[in-house]
């Protein structure tokens, strides 16, 4: 049998190799927040002769109207998004005018959308609080649904541990892109990190569940054998589903969609590999270090090698 949680330490070891550069890129600010978080207005204008003038010049004239933080993004040969603080209906008038004089053709406004800050506040108080709140419903309902098992408030802990885990992958991804591909988090963002968290957190009921049941059964094994026969019964199921029901239809999104779906497609691919990823190498292998209780021979072990 395929012996996965006797290498748990090195997926450990592989998990923090992938969160902490992203982590840094976040502390570091490479993942800017869209104007549906941070308030602001967004103008996605169409040129006529076929051709977008270059996003400098763009900024520049925004620059002299007296709006100094605008960020401009090229979505094709003819059309810009120009994302900037918030603007009423008469400046944004104002700015495609001057854009019409300044460039010389004719614009069509595709998109305008303004959120205030208040709004924006409010929409990054509640994305929060659902994640927080999702958590501690998770952990109460794993409790109760496991309670004819020992320990019953681990198998929720280590879920949420591991739910984490891939939010911070998720997180780390957005903060690539938003550093070397101009992304912003966004509600699109947004949408697909709340969908890989319940995505992930089902995955691992399905790998602790097999323990659960296996635990009744397997009584004369140790418990990181059970567990390990647990995920060798699970694999080929996690496996196979995510790639036929998921990942090949978010590729196939992500490279044919266009860009508006491109970047919540790319994060829905890569959280929902990272979620069953951590099903088998970093929840049930959680379980085990907290069922062994671990970390009481870790220091020890370190002393008897120094020796």
């Amino acid at each position: 049998m395929i012996d996965i949680l006797g290498k748990r330490y090195i997926f450990f070891a592989l998990s923090l190799l992938i969160i902490v550069p992203g982590i840094v890129f976040l502390l570091l600010g490479y993942m800017p927040m869209s104007i549906d978080f941070t308030g602001g207005s967004l103008l996605e204008v169409r040129f006529g002769s076929g051709i977008a003038p270059q996003p400098a010049d763009v900024v520049q004239l925004y620059n002299e109207l007296g709006v100094t933080d605008s960020q401009v993004q090229t979505t094709g040969v003819d059309v810009l998004i120009i994302r900037s603080k918030y603007l009423n209906e008469d400046i944004r008038t104002k700015i495609v005018s001057a854009m019409e004089e300044r460039f010389n053709e004719k614009i069509t406004v595709l998109q305008f959308d303004s959120v205030g800050p208040v709004i924006g506040k409010e929409v990054t108080s509640r994305a929060f609080s659902a994640v927080a709140v999702a958590a501690i419903g998770v952990i109460i309902y794993i409790t109760i649904a496991f309670r004819g098992v020992p320990n019953a408030f681990r198998y929720g802990v280590c879920a949420i541990v591991a739910m984490i885990h891939d939010v911070l992958v998720v997180l780390s991804i957005s903060a690539l892109g938003g550093k070397f591909l101009g992304w912003q988090f966004d509600t699109m963002s947004l949408t697909a990190l709340l969908t890989v968290i319940g995505f992930s957190v089902q995955d691992k009921i399905v790998v602790f569940d097999r323990i659960r049941e296996n635990r009744g059964v397997l009584r004369k094994i140790s418990f990181e054998q059970l567990a390990n026969h647990s995920i060798v019964q699970t694999l080929g199921r996690s496996i196979n589903t995510q790639l036929m029901t998921s990942e090949f239809m978010l590729l196939a999104v992500a490279l044919f969609g266009g860009v508006t779906l491109r970047e919540f497609a790319i994060i829905l691919l890569v959280g929902m590999l990272s979620g069953t990823y951590s099903s088998i190498f970093t929840a049930a292998p959680l379980l085990v270090v907290w069922e062994n209780q671990e970390w009481k021979t870790w220091f020890s072990r370190g002393k008897a090698s120094a020796a």
